[in-house]
């Protein structure tokens, strides 16, 4: 059985240190896809939570609108505050309600919108 002993003395000292230094090169080559990866699926889940708002408002809005309530007011009861400034609502009279909601950036893009539609029966 042979035992190998580590390396010591001044030549072992540098390989050491240029196997520390080819790590940290790599981290900075890899970290900006890994920002760029980790901010592509925060928008994602943006985008995942305006749908899921925009057909909560919707069905909402289709409820206080069967009724003879405001489906605005309803709309914004059940949306997020930051959410509100970009709705869009269109009711028809046959008890269709469209939400149109603004996709928000963390990056100061303009991402475009979703929508969802809701009908509710007519209570009158």
């Amino acid at each position: 059985m042979v035992l190998l002993r580590p390396a010591r003395g001044p030549a072992a000292q540098g390989f050491l240190r240029a196997g520390c230094g080819q790590a940290a090169v790599e981290l900075v080559a890899v970290l900006p896809l890994v920002l760029a990866l980790l901010a592509g699926l925060w928008q994602l889940a943006m985008f995942a939570h305006t749908a899921w708002s925009a057909a909560s408002a919707a069905h909402a809005a289709a409820r206080a609108e069967a009724i003879g309530l405001s489906p605005g007011r309803a709309a914004r009861a059940h949306l997020p505050a930051r959410l509100e400034r970009g709705l869009r609502l269109r009711a028809s009279s046959d008890g269709r309600v469209k939400v149109t909601l603004r996709v928000p950036s963390s990056f100061g893009l303009r991402l475009g919108t979703t929508s969802a539609v809701a009908r509710f029966t007519p209570q009158r």
